[in-house]
Order: C-alpha cells, then sequence, then structure tokens
C-alpha cells in the first residue's frame, strides 16, 4: 500500500503502524448481519482516506448509492500490532483514479486492465481508529503473557490508543 504524507499527528501514527501492511477486512452490514471480506489496499491518500480496487458487480449491491457504515481492520502478527478503523464506504467510479493505482496484481481479477468494465474504486473515508501495539518480540510477548498470567492482571502487554483521523468524508 503507499501511504501518502498525512497532516494530522493521528494521522502520522496511524500510517507508521499501518507500514507494510498488504491486507485489510472490510466489515459491512448486509440483510442485518455484518460481514467481512479481504481487500488489498492500494492507497492511504493525504486525506486520510482508504483506497481499494473492487468488483462492482459484487460490491455495488452491498454499498449502493452513497456511503455506508463500515470498519477496516489490520493484523500484523510479526510485529503484534492490530488496528481497527470505523468509517464510511462508498464506490467511487473515477477513470482518473484507476489508472493512477492501476498494477499488474489486479490483473488476475480484472483481467481486461484499468478499462475492464467490472473495476471500480472502493474509497473509505475514516472517522476514528484503535489501535493495539504489543510488544514486538515474539520471546518478549511470551515473557509478558507469563507474568500477566502469574500476576493476574496485564503486565508489559502493550499499548492501546485512540486515534481521530481522516475527515469521516
Amino acid at each position: 500500500m503507499k501511504i501518502c504524507p498525512q497532516t494530522s499527528e493521528d494521522g502520522r501514527r496511524l500510517a507508521e503502524t499501518l507500514e507494510g501492511q498488504r491486507f485489510a477486512m472490510l466489515t459491512l452490514a448486509e440483510g442485518g448481519e455484518l460481514k467481512s471480506r479481504p481487500l488489498t489496499p492500494l492507497e492511504f491518500d493525504e486525506h486520510g482516506r482508504f483506497w481499494f480496487f473492487i468488483s462492482q458487480r459484487t460490491m455495488q449491491p452491498l454499498l449502493g448509492v452513497g456511503a455506508s457504515e463500515a470498519n477496516l481492520a489490520f493484523v500484523d502478527t510479526a510485529r503484534s500490532t492490530y488496528v481497527s478503523i470505523t468509517g464510511q464506504a462508498e464506490i467511487v467510479d473515477s477513470a482518473e483514479r484507476k489508472a493512477a493505482l492501476w498494477s499488474a496484481a489486479a490483473r488476475p481479477w480484472f483481467p481486461d486492465g484499468e478499462h475492464d468494465p467490472d473495476l471500480t474504486l472502493l474509497r473509505f473515508a475514516p472517522r476514528s481508529a484503535e489501535t493495539w501495539d504489543g510488544p514486538h518480540s515474539q520471546v518478549v510477548r511470551l515473557a509478558a503473557m507469563a507474568a500477566s498470567v502469574a500476576a493476574a492482571r496485564p503486565i508489559g502487554m502493550g499499548e492501546h490508543e485512540h486515534l481521530k483521523v481522516g475527515d469521516g468524508a
């Protein structure tokens, strides 16, 4: 994912936490149930918005017209970082933006390239994020877990932070 320079301190902290992330889980309400699907984030833009390629055929019925409440989740077990982002998802059909974000890695899903009739964009505009950042070393995580079990309370398990990111629009 391309990460653009962020204008807010919380945006910069979130960008640092997401560095190297390749996959996210997008959760939407579908027929009264919450359902998640994996997506590959293409960009975290300078306005704090995430961009994804999606199938118009499968996603349009879920998102409809306008913005939908959604959640993005990222997990990096190797670094013991976890991120949950609340915001709005909406379909954006921009030939210019598709061309700017296009890469050959998307071709298996969209064989006709950036002009594939099924290709469209999902823009996710965050309002807030929560991050959990545990010890990066597996040995340290195990030691912290053992100390927490012995003490019957969390010890050295990491940091939890609430961030205000994007403008939610």
